[in-house]
């Protein structure tokens, strides 16, 4: 059985055919996901379809590319909404550097005081970076972020900045991305992370692995992720997948 910590079932994509997409997910093993909600809009969906699904949990949270529109009724919703049973992280919070919609002290402020608010609230975070691997590090050790823990999302950084997150007590979370072919420094990292910190992801419907590459990305497709880091470790399938179950279940605190 694969988790998914990190899917966008809640978007347009997906509008048409949840349902056709959870089974096609439970044939390919895939038997729990986490919907990642970034704005309003996909928070609600995303809470909606953790109540609807067992296999389904909820992780909300302001996405820096928004950080613009980060406001105090925003932030006492999203609290009130952080409560609820079926929601096991705060996110996905971070920096982006790469679309640049807000300055990077705005990024900055906004990411900062979710992680306050994770604190507050004892849960784990999970984290976006995009071309601000340094500044995203340098924040979460000031924060003290071993405190609640979190995910590096669909990390891209090579060994040496897994080392220094995991350091900081976070986990790493690869997708479709360690299937590329010229995506050298993510299998290295594959083959390197310590099983215990290591989770798999989709992000769909972004990053479709091979041999999906370039198409709709889906939940199912963690399994290609699974089947890659396997062949890259050569550790089982099965391993890998239930380990990294495992490990998704501690960091949320899932019975």
């Amino acid at each position: 059985m694969i988790f998914d910590t990190h899917t966008h079932l809640n978007v347009a994509q997906f509008s048409e055919d949840v349902p056709e997409t959870m089974a096609r997910a439970a044939e390919l093993g895939v038997t729990e996901m986490a919907v990642v909600g970034f704005d309003t809009p996909t928070i609600i969906k995303s809470l909606e379809l953790s109540t609807a699904h067992s296999s389904i949990y909820s992780i909300i949270g302001w996405h820096p590319t928004e950080a613009g529109a980060y406001t105090k009724e925003i932030e006492t919703d999203l609290q009130e909404k952080l409560v609820l049973p079926k929601v096991v992280a705060l996110g996905e919070i971070g920096l982006d550097y790469h679309w640049m919609e807000d300055p990077k002290e705005v990024q900055e402020r906004i990411f900062r005081r979710q992680i306050a608010i994770a604190r507050e609230m004892n849960l784990p975070i999970s984290i976006h970076t995009r071309e601000a691997m340094a500044d995203t590090y340098r924040i979460l050790k000031d924060e003290n972020v071993q405190e609640i823990g979190g995910i590096m999302h669909s990390f891209s950084g090579d060994t040496e900045w897994m080392k220094r997150f995991l350091d900081l007590g976070m986990h790493i979370s690869l997708s479709g991305v360690v299937t590329f072919k010229k995506a050298a420094e993510v299998q290295e990292v594959a083959k390197e992370v310590p099983l215990e910190r290591l989770l798999v992801e989709t992000d769909a419907p972004y990053l479709a692995p091979v041999p999906y590459r370039g198409k709709r990305n889906e939940p199912g497709y963690t399994r290609y992720v699974v089947e890659k880091i396997s062949e890259l470790r050569g550790d089982s399938l099965e391993v890998i997948a239930d380990t990294t179950r495992k490990n998704a279940h501690k960091l949320f605190r899932l019975k």
